[in-house]
Order: structure tokens, then sequence, then C-alpha cells
């Protein structure tokens, strides 16, 4: 009895130690690990946005641990590959994702997903946003987004909108202008911005949800009838939002974020939370966005999370009213 009651006390001992050894090898004063180089995995091809901003803060991280932080390349399956390779990694805080808004709109475009992102990544920090704006080619006849409906309800069938890809968010936007306006805008999906914005200019296609960024070199030869977002975009005061011509759900942003796989205990997200929040709001990296298109990231890991479900919803909807899929 005596040596039963003696096994139980040291069982007891036993776990309690280990479980204080995990609770101070979790706290942040000890994360990073000094002999594990943190993991920044970009799920698609090196010299992409994506990529640029990752390598932006993997070099501010390094300057302010004083260890190698690493940018790892992971493309393929429109980023699914890199996903599910860190949502598979340990929860430590060693290896982040890079995501991006498709993230939360595979899961409605694909029939299968290894994962799901609302489940097992957690988002931690906001790294930058974008607006895409409507815009068409200068020899348009419409010059603002009245004169534009109204012409293609003129013309069934007769009008196009281009985008980065079936599934992207520029396609997204395309098919709710279409639902919401009561127009019927043709699709043509592109392999990208470059060849998206070439064609726009050409008049391939006679509109096109774009990015500043793709659209920034070629300003001079579109035209912008609106922009997507709750305010007007910076260095376009005059042209008025969706919402300022009563158009709903076409105020979301565009992001990019750090996310960690969904178990990484909480003291390790806010300490790596924080010095993002720190990082991006730099002046350096500030006016690096701005040339790029970009505004920095807003808000704290809750109010970055309550986007990424809010997206997700919306996305969802309007991937399934449209009918959206993503086919092999």
């Amino acid at each position: 009895m005596k040596t039963s009651k003696m096994r139980r006390l040291c069982l007891t001992a036993g776990l309690a130690g280990l479980l204080a050894g995990r609770a101070l090898a979790l706290a942040p004063e000890s994360y990073p690990n000094p002999g594990q180089p943190l993991k920044l995995v970009v799920p698609f091809p090196a010299g992409g946005t994506t990529d640029i901003l990752a390598r932006m803060i993997a070099q501010k991280l390094e300057e302010a641990w004083g260890q190698p932080i690493l940018v790892e390349n992971k493309p393929g399956a429109g980023g699914t590959v890199g996903n599910a390779f860190v949502v598979k990694s340990p929860p430590d805080g060693h290896t982040l994702l890079i995501g991006i808004s498709s993230l939360v709109q595979q899961p409605w475009l694909m029939d299968k997903l290894s994962y799901d992102p609302l489940k097992d990544l957690l988002p931690v920090a906001m790294i930058a946003r974008s607006t895409n704006r409507l815009v068409v080619p200068l020899a348009s006849p419409a010059k603002d987004l009245r004169q534009f409906i109204a012409m293609v309800k003129a013309g069934p069938d007769k009008y196009s909108f281009g985008s980065y890809g079936v599934g992207t968010l520029s396609h997204l936007q395309g098919a709710l202008l279409n639902m919401q306006a009561g127009i019927d805008l043709v699709h043509v999906p592109f392999q990208g911005g470059g060849p998206l914005v070439t064609n726009l200019i050409g008049g391939q296609v006679a509109s096109a949800f774009v990015d500043i960024g793709n659209a920034l070199p070629h300003l001079k030869s579109l035209r912008p009838l609106a922009v997507v977002g709750a305010e007007r975009a910076p260095g376009l005061p005059e042209v008025p939002t969706f919402a300022e011509s009563g158009y709903h759900s076409l105020d979301r942003y565009g992001w990019f974020g750090v996310f960690l796989p969904a178990a990484t205990p909480g003291p390790v997200v806010r300490k790596l939370a924080d010095e993002i929040d720190r990082i991006v709001h730099m002046p350096e990296l500030t006016a690096r966005f701005e040339g790029m298109g970009l505004q920095a990231g807003v808000g704290k890991p809750e109010e970055f999370q309550n986007t990424v479900r809010a997206d997700a919803a919306l996305y969802g909807r309007i991937i399934r009213d449209a009918n959206i899929r993503l086919t092999p």
C-alpha cells in the first residue's frame, strides 16, 4: 500500500515537473529557440508580391532576433502545397506561412483539400492589404460606373471581364458585380496580372478588376471606374467606391498575412504578432509597401482573425451563388 502511494506521488511529481518544463519552454522569453531557425513558407514561386513581402519580413525579423530566418518557396496547386506543409509542421512557432486571401477561398473551389484553413491555421498578423479597382481601356465609351453598367445591359453577351484566373479575387469580384448589377459580363481568365493587363489595354477584354501593383505602370492606358474597399484609394480621390454607387460586399480588401499551425501556444503567437506588427509599421517598410501599391496591415491578431472568418463566409457565398469551381 505504501509502495503504491509512493509510486502515485512520484508519478504526480514527475508529471508536474514535465508540465512545468513545457510551460517554461513555451514562455515568450524562450521563443524563438536560438538553435532553431525560423522558416517562412511562401506557397508561391519566388519573385511575386508574396515572396517579396516575405523576404522583407524575414530580414527585419533576423535583425531583431539575431538568428537565421529562412524563406522557403513551396509552390504548387494554387498555394495549397505550401499551406498544407505548414499545417503539418510542429506547432512551435518556428514554421510560418505567408498566406493571402485565396487561402479562405480554396475550400469552396476545390473538391478535396487536406486541411481546413479556418481550423488548422491561426491568423497571427496582417502584413499588408491591397485594393482592386474596376478598370476599362482608355478607348472605352464608358466614363464612369453608371455608364459602364448601362453599356453592358444594352449589349448582352457583348462585353467581358478579365481576371487573374478562375477562382481568384478578381474573378469573384467580377462575378459579384454581375449578380448585383444584373449584367452578364463574360469571364475571361488569364494566367496572372501581366497577360490580363496587356489584353485589357489591347481591347481583347472590356474590363477587369486589377490591383494597383499591376495597373501602376499602365495608368495612362486605363480608366478606373470604381474602387473596391471601404474608402477611396490613395492617389485616386476622384474615383468612387462601389459602396458609394450602391453596391454592397465590394468593400473587402485583399490581404497578405502570417499564419501558424492552430495548436501553437498563445504566448508564442502573441510575441510573434507583436514583432510583426512593429515591423510592418516601420517607416521604411510602410514606404516600400506604398511603392508596391499596398497599405501596411491594420489591427491586432483578433481583428485579423475576424477579417479572415468574415472573408471566408463572403467568398463562400459568392462562389456558391456564381457556381464557380476549379476543375483538375
